[in-house]
């Protein structure tokens, strides 16, 4: 694992020279590995350092895996930068994988063998399932994750409103806080590593995901629908990203307005999910078969 020191001045169009500079030794110590060992370059994200690597490296088997919409990121000539080092990067690369339907037709304009590649779930750090009190009048509908512009406090507001006696549980680091006054019944709880996220997912009696409807969640597929899914857990989602194709799924429940929350809650408290169902979606969604599905040829 190596890595690389860079000031924080990208997409400027002088951030290149700037931080090349700094890269010199890492290129030179990818080279070398290169010489070592067949290897498949993958990245994950539009930087300078990508097309750096793939300038000097362009004989190797190369792939962008496009997870988010990055532009949506940033404003102004720093959106427009992206964009076209994007572009440029899925133009070069020899295989694309597109993680939402959104992002797959965006790219097939430019070329015509992105593969559609969802998210999915690590299914070896599931924690062994929680017998839970079923007879508890107080309901816990929870997220976790980070809250950030995307977030929909609107809705969760309203969610909170609507449900006193419930406890909506929000688990995260908050990087844009709530516009509205809370009402008492959000219990708000710090960030927390993957397996204790997993382990507080199991108290919850719905899993929520509330984000926005806009350019920014357009293109997103969110990896806490597989684990709420895995868990056993109903979901409530606002139409959003890849989750506005999901309103068929077992124990899949969208919101498109915050009218429809409360006959949402109540669907949502009556779907009980089975073992079998559990188990077939857990093994339909590893990561494992996901890339096993991907064709990339080396």
């Amino acid at each position: 694992v190596i890595r690389p020191f860079a000031l924080p001045i990208e997409p400027l169009p002088w951030s290149v020279g700037i931080n090349g500079l700094m890269w010199r030794k890492l290129l030179n110590d990818i080279s070398v590995f290169l010489r070592q060992q067949p290897t498949l370059l993958v990245f994950g994200k539009p930087t300078v350092l990508a097309l750096t690597v793939l300038y000097r490296l362009n004989h190797v088997v190369s792939v962008y895996d496009a997870m988010d919409d990055f532009p949506s990121f940033y404003k102004g000539f720093s959106r427009l930068s992206m964009r076209l080092r994007e572009r440029e990067l899925i133009s070069r690369v020899t295989h694309v994988l597109a993680s939402s339907i959104a992002l797959m037709q965006r790219w097939s304009k430019i070329r015509s063998d992105i593969q559609f590649v969802p998210n999915a779930l690590d299914a070896s750090v599931l924690p062994v399932s929680k017998i839970k009190k079923l007879l508890e009048k107080r309901k816990i509908l929870g997220y976790i994750g980070t809250i950030g512009p995307w977030f929909d406090w609107k809705w969760i507001v309203a969610l909170a409103n609507m449900q006193p006696l419930d406890t909506v549980r929000l688990i995260g680091p908050i990087f844009t806080p709530s516009p509205l006054d809370l009402p008492a019944n959000i219990e708000i709880l710090p960030q927390c590593n993957h397996k204790d996220a997993l382990l507080a997912m199991q108290d919850f009696d719905i899993g929520l995901i509330p984000f926005k409807k806009n350019d920014l969640t357009a293109s997103v597929d969110p990896i806490k629908y597989y684990e709420y899914r895995a868990l056993g857990l109903p979901i409530i989602s606002t139409d959003f990203g890849e989750m506005s194709f999901r309103e068929n799924e077992l124990g899949t429940f969208l919101s498109r307005d915050t009218q429809d929350i409360t006959e949402l809650v109540r669907c949502a408290l009556l779907y009980k999910a089975d073992d079998e169902s559990i188990r077939r979606f857990i093994d339909k969604n590893t990561w494992q078969r996901r890339f096993n599905t991907a064709k990339i040829i080396q």
